[in-house]
């Protein structure tokens, strides 16, 4: 992959990212923040549901077709298992004691599609 294709891919992510997390906004969701990174990987976007009083872990998965199977496809379980360590990790360095909930925002083409509780 070239540089240029690089940089490309990282703008697009990071549009898409943005995308979501005022997507979320507007659900009613608190922005706490985003590209949190730990030895287990990245937390994209860390949300507050201040009506349950839980962390959101958000994984943003952006794809422009399905051909290949789709974005919410694409976070399997080695994905989550991954995610669930770095929101371990992210809980536990910051003290928190509440709960949490892993969401994903698919986003294929112009639509967006918001999986609350998208896997325990």
């Amino acid at each position: 992959m070239s540089f240029r294709k690089l940089l490309n891919r990282i703008e697009i992510g990071k549009s898409k990212e943005i995308h979501a997390r005022r997507y979320l906004e507007k659900q009613g969701l608190k922005f706490v923040e985003s590209n949190f990174h730990t030895r287990f990987g990245e937390i994209d976007i860390v949300m507050f549901e201040p009506i349950q009083q839980i962390f959101v872990f958000v994984e943003v998965r952006y794809r422009s077709s399905k051909v290949y199977g789709g974005a919410a496809a694409s976070v399997n379980i080695t994905k989550q298992t991954k995610l669930k360590k770095a929101a371990l990790f992210y809980l536990a360095e910051r003290k928190i004691s509440l709960g949490c909930r892993f969401d994903v925002i698919a986003i294929e083409g112009k639509n967006t599609n918001w999986i609350p509780n998208a896997f325990i």
